[in-house]
């Protein structure tokens, strides 16, 4: 299976923040889980669904969340049947977890929460004491567009 891969656009609306800066927050986005916390259909097309919440955070990035000011750096992981979206303009950055997406989550938190603020956006119980164990901050799903 070919995973997309298409270019960033460079017009600058899609210039996110340099994800090596120290003092732009990082973003993590439990797709699976934010997706799943708006009972629209989002299981008869889950890979439709992501694409969706990805073109939703696409503001993020330069508004920021209620309590956490702009600019920042939005990842969104995605798995399972939802691996495939395309990456798309507007700053979100999509990881995609080859198996579980709390262990991909879990990874870029321990590489970012030693040097940045990083805040992962999920209500699952289990990843959330996870990641704080490992100083990132929790955000509950309702925080970004969704």
């Amino acid at each position: 299976m070919v995973v997309p891969s298409d270019p960033p656009s460079l017009t600058p609306e899609f210039l996110a923040p340099d994800s090596r800066d120290p003092d732009v927050p990082l973003v993590v986005v439990d797709g699976a889980n934010v997706v799943g916390s708006v009972p629209d259909g989002w299981w008869r097309d889950r890979a439709g669904a992501a694409e969706r919440l990805r073109d939703r955070l696409a503001a993020v990035p330069a508004a920021g969340l209620p309590d956490v000011p702009a600019p920042v750096e939005v990842v969104l992981v995605v798995e399972g049947r939802a691996r495939d979206i395309a990456r798309a303009p507007g700053g979100v950055r999509v990881e995609r977890a080859s198996g579980s997406g709390d262990d991909k989550i879990v990874d870029l938190v321990r590489v970012s929460a030693a040097t940045r603020r990083t805040i992962v956006v999920t209500a699952d119980r289990g990843l959330r004491a996870r990641v704080t164990a490992l100083g990132a901050e929790v955000r509950g799903p309702s925080s970004v567009p969704r």
